[in-house]
């Protein structure tokens, strides 16, 4: 079982996001969490609303942004990235619920050290 990253650590995965380095953001998430990194690209998907921000294949083990300044965006980045983690081969565990609660949590973390409430 992998350890609850601290509030830091999901601060600075934010931080690196906003910096336009998202797949740096996706390595450091993939290591601390041991699974295998995602890429990351610009792309659409059949069958999906054009109201999607992004998508995750995991076949392909792939995040899809529809547009290229949602890669900058630490809830699509995170969002995608936590269905990846729940991933098991081509199925997704995960619920949409969750995977906002789990960027939710490393925005706020990040908000809170910004401030610097804790």
């Amino acid at each position: 079982m992998v350890p609850e990253p601290s509030d830091e650590f999901k601060a600075g995965v934010v931080a690196t996001i906003l910096d336009s380095e998202p797949e740096l953001a996706l390595a450091i998430l993939s290591k601390q969490f041991r699974v295998d990194e995602p890429t990351i690209r610009v792309g659409v998907v059949r069958k999906h609303s054009r109201d999607v921000r992004a998508i995750y294949t995991a076949k392909r083990k792939e995040i899809l942004a529809a547009k290229r300044e949602y890669l900058y965006d630490p809830f699509t980045v995170l969002h995608e990235f936590y269905h990846h983690l729940r991933s098991s081969g081509e199925e997704h565990r995960g619920t949409e619920k969750y995977a906002d609660k789990f960027a939710l949590d490393f925005i706020r973390a990040y908000n809170s050290v910004v401030s610097g409430k804790r």
